[in-house]
């Protein structure tokens, strides 16, 4: 068979794409489809015809229980300067990502390369579906500066195992437009299953559907039949073999990816001997200094193929081999231990293998390592199991396992207590207090750490974070006090941590100087080497500066911190620095795009705990803008939240939600008890944006509610009743705009109209035609209703979407689980859907649907 029989579009695009390198221009080349489909033909076809000079850097993941951090960096570092090994070998993350584009950056110097070398590298990663954290966050960096690179970076991946949400999924969805080339790989044609098959081409093609592997193993089994599966053909061609060769790909076939020769003389001297039948009839083959199955597929089908006690025995053998080794590959090691579940091997590896994927930054396989150590822990000693169970809660968080979080650091807490390490018992504290902090249960984490000073009253780790817990629940001059008083004694990355909620305590009391306090501890953090505090500072930065009202500094502070910390390694400051960016969205009246955004993080994240105050309250309000039955349920969530947290910036904001929502419905009276509670409670120094909002909904929902002195220009304009100043005041917020000025002249309400209706905030419309009808306005705009007109039925995007799983026979409470609603939200949806179609029975609205998209 012809290495790229129907191939030589995707070739094409992989030699344009150097091409383009060569000139300055990198790009990004992905090779994906179903496995067999062919792409690392392709790509060893590509990278075979390589024009002279050409840096060929090429790694493989490979499908271990448990990735390995930085997996295929390890195999390309063969070919790779000295300093991406010495990265790999200290496990830091920021240095192997510089060393990796230092990498892709060498060929602009001809000095640093061959004589008479032309510039192009080409670095090509094979199977990132099994990649680990790690590598995906080198792979997002290196993409994210392609195009200034003189480079092609080639992925290969399997599309049909890349999950939604993903980090591949996230990796894929953020690689830049103009510089990524897909190009597709189809199966083979019947023609060309017909040129490798003959006369038996047709029933070749119906039982491969044109998979160019699995044609190939059948055409190479087939004899005087075709085997009844892909396994039966490959198992065919090893039966024929002769028995060290058999021995030898048993041996082989436990090990995914590619097994080095070392490891071969080491557990099968003699070896090329009983390779070169199989390697002659295109079963195995010898890249670089390695052995490995031409397919994974057919390492697969032999592995799975083998009798419990033989591949017992053969993980075994591997298994021992490479715990001589050092340095130990501890997620190989793991990997051979999980079979026969050698639990010496666990407990020595485990540990060591999670700490080394934290400190990657692959924190998924962290927390896979102590999953799989779980089971075993309890025979280490107790300060070992306490000190796990801290890390391994650690993980969770990172996972967004909240609740999990909060219970293993319980653990942790009572591991310590048991014993006499006053200082361990203190750090398991303040571990916890940060975990039921997340959850949203601000009191019993300050009570914990309250039981930490206690225990010892001159720890500076307690009483800083004490410090920060107060700032953070509305305590801020206590707070700031306690951090001043403790920051000269404390280490460089505590201390940074205590100039940035310093700086965050000073911004919420109002203070312009907040956000350059905060920077200066972030910049200290960094300093420091301290990323979680760097992170920290990113986050704390834009809440100083939304606090302040100074909105037109946030895009560049949350690009920065997106940037600067690698959201992969602290999902959490990810998500509300993704959720602070999405706000401005709903500001400025992007709806669309912000509603999308907020409900992914909403829907992705469901144990988001108190970081949904960055999500839940705008999700909700911007729903209630537009009239979404979703609302109610957001905002019931919102408000359950912030009560459960008593954060009085979140109370502020989300009782402004239920307000504006109240006075869509036009019954603002039943928010009059919650609004004239948080009024009484706003009055204090630093809540000049949050009480002023609130104000202004009080005043719609029928409250007596005068401007006070501190608040911000265009809320007082508002409240004083010039709202031909106050809707100039809103400008760039097009909502707050077109408000102020459906209250003033008729030529004032129609331009607030038309922005409403452009919007799509039905409610705030509805409201403002009625004003000119009672005006006796006759010409008033109709308005289209976004969002419905395109359907044939007039259902909302949501409600189509509730008519899909309808179709697919999901229940109400089904649908509730898949779209993160509550049962009552649905319940209320189906009843629309059902009414808009005027059917009766769900049945009718699933045969409506499948009318509807019948040939399309």
């Amino acid at each position: 068979m012809s290495p790229v029989l129907e191939r030589d579009a995707a070739l094409a695009e992989l030699d344009a794409a150097l091409a383009d390198a060569r000139a300055g221009e990198g790009r990004v080349v992905l090779l994906a489809g179903e496995a067999g489909i062919g792409k690392t033909t392709v790509l060893r076809t590509f990278t075979a015809g390589l024009p002279r000079g050409t840096r060929l850097l090429a790694g493989a993941c490979d499908d271990l229980v448990t990735a390995r951090p930085f997996g295929p960096l390890h195999d390309l570092a063969r070919d790779a300067a000295d300093g991406l090994r010495t990265a790999l070998r200290a496990g830091d993350a920021g240095a192997v990502h510089d060393a990796v584009l230092a990498e892709l950056a060498a060929a602009r110097s001809g000095a640093e390369l061959p004589h008479g070398a032309q510039p192009g590298t080409v670095l090509a990663v094979e199977d990132v579906h099994w990649s680990d954290e790690a590598t995906l966050d080198v792979l997002a960096v290196a993409a994210a500066r392609i195009e200034r690179l003189p480079a092609v970076l080639v992925l290969t991946y399997r599309d049909d195992e890349v999950d939604a949400g993903s980090r591949l999924q996230r990796l894929l969805g953020g690689l830049p437009a103009r510089a990524t080339r897909r190009p597709p790989l189809p199966a083979l044609s019947v023609a060309a299953v017909g040129e490798l098959a003959g006369d038996g081409g047709l029933r070749v093609h119906a039982s491969t559907r044109g998979n160019p592997f699995l044609v190939t193993e059948l055409v190479a089994a087939r004899g005087e039949g075709l085997p009844v599966s892909v396994r039966d053909a490959v198992l065919a061609r090893v039966a024929d073999l002769p028995a060290p060769s058999r021995e030898l790909l048993e041996l082989l076939a436990v090990v995914p990816g590619r097994a080095e020769r070392a490891l071969l003389d080491e557990l099968a001297p003699g070896w090329p001997a009983a390779l070169e039948v199989p390697e002659r009839r295109g079963i195995v083959e010898l890249p670089g200094d390695a052995v490995a199955f031409r397919h994974e597929l057919a390492r697969q089908a032999v592995e799975v193929s083998l009798p419990a006690a033989r591949r017992l025995a053969r993980e075994q053998a591997v298994l021992d081999a490479l715990r001589r080794r050092d340095p130990t590959d501890h997620a190989r090691v793991l990997h051979h231990a999980a079979p026969g579940v050698d639990v010496d091997a666990v407990l020595a590896h485990a540990p060591l293998a999670a700490r080394a994927a934290a400190a990657a930054g692959a924190h998924q396989q962290a927390l896979a390592f102590f999953v799989q150590l779980e089971p075993h822990v309890d025979h280490l000693p107790d300060a070992e199991r306490a000190a796990i169970a801290l890390e391994h809660a650690w993980e969770l968080y990172c996972a967004h396992r909240v609740e999990d979080a909060v219970a293993m650091a319980r653990r942790a807490v009572a591991l310590r207590e048991t014993g006499d390490d006053t200082a361990a018992t203190v750090r398991a504290l303040v571990g916890l207090s940060r975990h039921l902090y997340i959850r949203g249960d601000v009191a019993d984490a300050a009570a914990t750490l309250e039981r930490a000073v206690a225990l010892d009253p001159s720890s500076v780790l307690a009483r800083t974070h004490r410090g920060v817990l107060r700032v953070l629940a509305d305590d801020e001059e206590a707070g700031i006090a306690e951090l001043a008083d403790v920051g000269a004694a404390a280490e460089p990355g505590l201390a940074a941590l205590g100039t940035v909620y310093r700086g965050l305590g000073r911004a919420f009391l109002g203070q312009a100087d907040g956000p350059a306090l905060v920077r200066a501890g972030l910049d200290a953090a960094e300093a420091a080497g301290q990323g979680e505090h760097v992170a920290r500072g990113y986050t704390s930065l834009v809440k100083a500066l939304r606090r302040l009202g100074r909105d037109d500094e946030v895009p560049a502070a949350v690009a920065e911190g997106l940037a600067r910390t690698r959201s992969g390694d602290f999902l959490s400051h990810g998500y509300s620095l993704e959720a602070f960016g999405l706000q401005l969205m709903v500001d400025d009246g992007r709806w669309d795009a912000a509603e999308a955004g907020l409900r992914r993080l909403v829907a992705t994240v469901p144990e988001a705990g108190i970081l949904a105050r960055e999500t839940l309250p705008p999700l909700g309000r911007l729903l209630a803008r537009r009239g979404d039955p979703d609302a109610d349920d957001v905002l019931a969530r919102a408000w359950a939240l912030a009560t459960r947290a008593d954060s009085l910036p979140v109370l502020l904001t989300t009782g402004a939600a239920l307000a504006e929502r109240a006075w869509g419905d036009g019954d603002g009276a039943r928010e009059h008890a919650r609004l004239r509670a948080l009024v009484d409670r706003s009055r204090r120094p630093g809540l000049a944006g949050p009480r002023g909002d609130l104000l202004r909904q009080a005043r719609r929902c029928g409250l007596d509610a005068a401007p006070d002195d501190d608040l911000w220009p265009r809320h007082a304009l508002a409240l004083a009743g010039d709202h031909t100043a106050a809707a100039a005041a809103w400008s760039g917020h097009p909502y707050e705009q077109a408000l102020e000025l459906i209250e003033g002249t008729d030529a004032e309400v129609v331009e607030g109209l038309r922005t409403l209706d452009e919007l799509g905030a039905a409610p705030a419309a509805r409201l403002a035609r009625r004003r000119l009808q009672a005006r006796g306005v006759r010409r008033i705009p109709r308005g289209p209703q976004a969002g419905t007109r395109a359907d044939p039925d007039g259902l909302t995007p949501r409600q189509a979407d509730i008519l899909a799983l309808l179709a697919d026979g999901l229940t109400n409470a089904a649908i509730a689980e898949h779209l993160v609603l509550s049962v009552r939200t649905v319940d209320h949806h189906v009843s629309a859907v059902l009414e808009k179609l005027g059917v009766g029975t769900r049945g009718e609205a699933a045969a409506r649907w499948s009318g509807r998209h019948q040939g399309a």
